[in-house]
Order: C-alpha cells, then sequence, then structure tokens
C-alpha cells in the first residue's frame, strides 16, 4: 500500500488515538481543575500527532525523519508526565498503565520508521 496521506500513516492514527485519550483523561476531575498541567499534557498528546503530519508534508525523507524525532521526544514527554499525574492523584493506575502501554508502542513504531527511512532508497518527493 502506497502512503499518499500522513492519515494514512499507522503512527499518525495512533498518536491521534493517544491524544483523544489524553483529553478525555483530562476532562474528568481531578486533572480538568489542574490548568496548567492540563493545558501541557494536552499540548503534549498533540504535538506527537502534529509533528508526524508536519514532517510528512514536508516532502523530504530528512526533514520526515527530523519531525519524527521530535514526536518520539513529545512521546517520552508524554510518558513523564503520566508518572507525574499519576503520582499527584490525577490519574489511576490503570490510566498511567495504558499511557505507558500506548506511549511504548507508538515509540518503537516511531523508531521503526526513522529506521525504514534512513535505510531507504526513497528520499522523498523533495529529492526526485
Amino acid at each position: 500500500m502506497k502512503i499518499t496521506r500522513f492519515e494514512d500513516l499507522e503512527v499518525w492514527q495512533e498518536a491521534r488515538e493517544i491524544c483523544k485519550i489524553v483529553y478525555d483523561i483530562t476532562s474528568i476531575e481531578p486533572c480538568k481543575q489542574d490548568f496548567k498541567f492540563r493545558d501541557q499534557i494536552r499540548a503534549t498528546a498533540g504535538s506527537i500527532m502534529d509533528n508526524i503530519a508536519e514532517g510528512f508534508d514536508r516532502g523530504g525523507n530528512k526533514e520526515f525523519i527530523q519531525f519524527l524525532s521530535i514526536s518520539r521526544g513529545s512521546v517520552a514527554e508524554l510518558r513523564s508526565q503520566s508518572y507525574r499525574a499519576f503520582d499527584v492523584k490525577h490519574i489511576t493506575e490503570t490510566q498511567l498503565e495504558e499511557l505507558l502501554t500506548r506511549t511504548d508502542s507508538i515509540s518503537r513504531k516511531i523508531y521503526s520508521l526513522i529506521q525504514h527511512l534512513k535505510n531507504s532508497d526513497i528520499k522523498g518527493l523533495k529529492y526526485k
């Protein structure tokens, strides 16, 4: 299957799901009242999917890899924020485990995509 839009990428779809989960978790008490933290964790979750999209649409593998690396950094930031949310009792242990499982999964997939792009003979639209 040829990927022609960022929406076709499995990693973007998974990032979108994580973003929805974060928004759901932060829309209920007690997290929704901690405005600064709520806004920060939502922005981090959004950054994962947004950087995948922006990198893809740049048209070249080098820039795509750069944006995937930024996205992967946001995944790590979300993992850290998840622990923080659990430690201050904003989320349950079950919610923490779900976030950790999902962030581990997407981090591995982004890494695999980066490796694939680095080893690919196809260099993206920009370099044809």
